[in-house]
């Protein structure tokens, strides 16, 4: 029984709709309860006059509805809830969840696909430092992970790797060959590569 419980617990919504809806569906639809939000109560037209038996089944109706909306307020935040206009019905709060949730999950998949192609374009220019190459290679990809990526520290120093300049190349072999970089640190990845800015630095000046 309590593990039956622990199954049927309400979703709560982390910002993806599509993951969260599916999930709170089938819930109400285990529970037999998806009819209050779709279709909904159906409330008699205004002046149609309403039978005992009808207005009995319609205040039924809409104490099971005040379940479903409690499961509703379960799944959603403080402010989602004061964003909500019209709480009448589970079903005018699902709508409005779904207005709100779906929109937003649409700009983040567009937002994730530029920073995609901008992360993917992404290489070193000649004259930028490490610490400004990195400051840009990880603005994009907090970017990125605040719009739902997946950014490990693995797939970041592999695509710093990638991009250096040519000057780097030879240490970016030495590097590969000397260290895993699927155990590597971004953090790691910086400090050997200042190493070796201050190197050439040092050759330059020794040069002149």
């Amino acid at each position: 029984m309590a593990a039956n419980e622990e199954h049927m617990k309400v979703p709560v919504s982390d910002g993806h709709y599509e993951h969260w809806s599916e999930m709170m569906e089938n819930l109400l639809h285990a529970k037999g309860l998806w009819k209050l939000i779709d279709p909904g109560i159906k409330e008699p037209a205004v002046g149609i006059a309403v039978s005992d038996v009808q207005k009995k089944k319609l205040e039924e109706l809409h104490l099971v509805d005040l379940q479903v909306k409690h499961y509703l307020y379960q799944a959603i935040d403080r402010v989602t809830f004061e964003q909500i206009p019209d709480r009448s019905s589970s079903k005018a709060i699902w709508d409005s969840i779904k207005k709100r949730l779906a929109g937003n999950e649409r700009v983040k998949r567009s937002m994730l696909q530029k920073l995609r192609r901008d992360f993917e374009i992404l290489e070193m220019k000649n004259g930028e430092t490490i610490p400004e190459y990195f400051g840009r290679v990880l603005t994009i990809s907090n970017q990125m992970r605040s719009n739902g990526e997946e950014m490990t520290d693995t797939k970041i120093v592999e695509k710093i790797l990638r991009t250096l300049s040519d000057k780097y190349m030879y240490v970016v072999v030495s590097i590969e060959e000397s260290n895993n970089v699927e155990e590597m640190t971004i953090e790691e990845l910086q400090s050997s590569l200042i190493v070796h800015e201050q190197k050439f630095s040092d050759v330059l000046k020794v040069v002149i």
